[in-house]
């Protein structure tokens, strides 16, 4: 079960990528849009962030409920700005800014969280 566990982490890890990514060739653009990176990558990090939770709740070891909860809730944030903003010719700057910074607290949760619960 733990290979299973690493490769949804890497396509949890590529998912969010391909959203950063999707942010980040835009960054300088004046009109911003919401694109394919970001809807696939959104999307791709959810689903498998959710897959990954299933198997943890399958191991021996023990599952950060909250944790999982602060990550589903902006995910799902994420998704949603980004899906419902797919066929409009651009997003304003503040939603763009938005889902940055939720795409960057979410990171930070995952990172720092974790490093928190490790060295206590």
């Amino acid at each position: 079960m733990e290979i299973v566990r690493h490769i949804l982490l890497v396509i949890h890890l590529l998912g969010f990528a391909a959203l950063f990514g999707g942010l980040l060739v835009q960054i300088k653009a004046p009109d911003k849009v919401s694109n394919g990176l970001m809807r696939d990558g959104s999307g791709t990090a959810f689903l498998a962030g959710l897959l990954l939770v299933g198997v943890l709740e399958m191991g021996d070891g023990p599952v950060d409920h909250a944790k999982v909860a602060v990550k589903l809730v902006i995910g799902l944030v994420i998704l949603g700005l980004v899906m419902s903003q797919l066929r409009k010719p651009k997003i304003s700057d503040g939603l763009y800014w938005t889902i940055f910074g939720l795409t960057i607290i979410n990171v930070c949760v995952a990172v720092f969280w974790s490093s928190a619960h490790v060295a206590s």
